[in-house]
């Protein structure tokens, strides 16, 4: 049993939720997939469970992933998923814990008012929102109270957040639907148009981890995968390169480059200065995708750094903002 006032920090991803619980630190680390039975509405298996059923269910059992693009698409599945990750974390509770989420920058008053309204119904006493990049900013390690610019970006599964961050808020900030799972898409299509057969989503991811990449590789990587051969409709086994991987994941990451880019177009010339100085910081799962870094120091000029424990950074940083609920209580009962 826990005492009073249990805290938890969620960064709740599109691909992963984190768990964050102070004075212990990330606690759980699952992917965010459900399994539900269509016929009765029971979840049979959350988490890692419910991955390896992706693609692999009979017609009355879906997996299915509730967050699409860093908002909730299925409300409730994302509340019983939040709910499964609660009584995991804290067991039997007395009090109700208070909880501080992470949301993508540029979402609407609707979808912060899902993520409240999710988390309350499983069990949340209070919920609070930070948004992604400023979770990230502090998760990376950076200072972000003093008055000097710092440029995030946090590649997700769902979205890319980008921020330039000074005095503790987002000056400037961008949020786009391309990150992770666009990439796994590019390569369904890739293989689908160039060798003819269709592969599933966790083929691509395994390509994408494996010999994916961005920029010129020194050396080409090879993989073989199976897939389904479209004019035999039989499985055949297909060797790819990972210079085909460039050729299939250049365009979304050109996206993201190109949103970096009207980011610092729109940042005010002394936090751009700051920010060439010390150059970008790039957190989330998503930018360990091989040469996104070099990909976006050769367009912009700026020196491009990967934080530490990039893919919890976004929890970490939701962590270490649960240490100043207190301040933020009393903040919004003095306003």
């Amino acid at each position: 049993m826990f005492g009073f006032g249990q805290d938890i920090g969620i960064d709740l991803g599109t691909a992963t939720v984190i768990a964050y619980v102070k004075g212990k630190g990330i606690v759980l680390r699952e992917p965010s997939v459900v399994a539900v039975d269509k016929t009765s509405g029971e979840v049979l298996a959350v988490g890692k469970e419910a991955r390896r059923m992706l693609g692999r269910t009979p017609g009355n059992i879906v997996a299915t992933r509730p967050l699409r693009e860093g908002v909730i698409s299925d409300y409730t599945v994302t509340e019983r998923m939040l709910k499964y990750f609660i009584n995991k974390v804290c067991g039997k509770f007395i009090f109700s814990p208070r909880m501080m989420i992470c949301i993508p920058s540029q979402v609407t008053e609707v979808e912060k008012r899902a993520v409240i309204d999710a988390a309350s119904q499983a069990g949340a006493r209070k919920v609070y929102l930070i948004e992604e990049p400023i979770a990230a900013a502090i998760g990376a390690g950076i200072d972000i109270s003093k008055p000097c610019g710092n440029m995030i970006v946090d590649i997700g599964g769902g979205t890319t957040d980008i921020a330039v961050i000074s005095l503790g808020g987002s000056v400037v900030s961008s949020s786009l639907k391309v990150a992770g799972d666009k990439f796994d898409e590019y390569i369904v299509k890739y293989v689908k148009k160039k060798h003819n057969a269709i592969i599933g989503e966790r083929t691509a991811e395994d390509l994408k981890v494996n010999i994916g990449c961005v920029y010129p590789k020194i050396q080409d990587m090879e993989m073989d995968i199976r897939g389904r051969d479209l004019t035999t409709g039989l499985p055949r086994t297909i060797t790819l390169y990972s210079s085909e991987m460039l050729e299939a994941m250049i365009e979304p990451a050109m996206m993201i480059v190109d949103a970096v880019h009207s980011v610092l177009e729109k940042t005010p010339p002394e936090l751009a200065a700051d920010i060439s100085d010390k150059g970008i910081y790039m957190t989330g799962g998503g930018c360990l995708v091989d040469g996104l870094d070099k990909l976006l120091q050769e367009k912009t000029g700026i020196n491009v750094m990967i934080a530490e424990d990039t893919v919890s950074c976004v929890a970490l940083g939701t962590g270490k903002a649960l240490d100043n609920l207190d301040a933020l209580d009393g903040k919004k009962r003095r306003n």
